[in-house]
């Protein structure tokens, strides 16, 4: 018995309720174009795929195994907090990444709406627009777990949270990792 159930009950509360600030701005996020032939442009693309793999992160089921500790109550609170906090972690870690993901797409679609200003992609525009493509690409590619992770590491170490307890990189990538695609 450590004495710091509490610690860790905040914890988890925390980091369930940025998960749930992240769900509902990726739920608000357009997904279709209002002109039908931009559908399966990059960044739309990018736009419903970020809406899908928010669905498929909230539905995941959890890990609701736990071993048993020894100890007691205490010590076995201890452990399923442990394990409730690293299925927050992890679902927090994954909607950031699609957050910042979906981001980069609307930031594409903006500019694309500057580039084209009302009218439809042609040769005068399309070297703009090939730049708007790269553009998502590579912001695209820089959206890594490493970054996500200490992004939000460094958040919420500024905010004081209590991190001590906080599962690494490698446990969180491995809980997604146990979470297959039914997409």
């Amino acid at each position: 018995m450590d004495g710091l159930n509490e610690y860790r009950t905040v914890r988890v509360a925390e980091v369930l309720a940025d998960f749930r600030d992240l769900q509902y701005c990726i739920t608000a996020a357009p997904t279709v174009p209002l002109n039908n032939e931009d559908y399966h442009t990059e960044g739309w693309a990018a736009l419903r795929q970020c809406a899908l793999d928010g669905q498929h992160i909230l539905n995941c089921a959890a890990d609701v195994t736990v071993p048993q500790a020894r100890g007691g109550e205490e010590e076995q609170a201890r452990a399923e907090l442990k394990q409730v906090l690293l299925d927050a972690i992890a679902r927090r870690h994954e909607a950031r990444k699609i957050f910042y993901r979906q981001a980069a797409a609307q930031r594409w679609v903006d500019y694309r709406e500057q580039v084209l200003q009302g009218g439809r992609p042609n040769s005068s525009n399309r070297r703009q627009l090939r730049a708007c493509d790269e553009q998502l690409r590579s912001e695209l590619a820089q959206i890594t777990d490493e970054s996500v992770y200490q992004e939000l590491q460094d958040t919420d170490l500024s905010l004081g949270r209590w991190t001590a307890e906080d599962p690494s990189l490698r446990a969180v990538q491995r809980w997604v990792r146990a979470r297959p695609q039914t997409i």
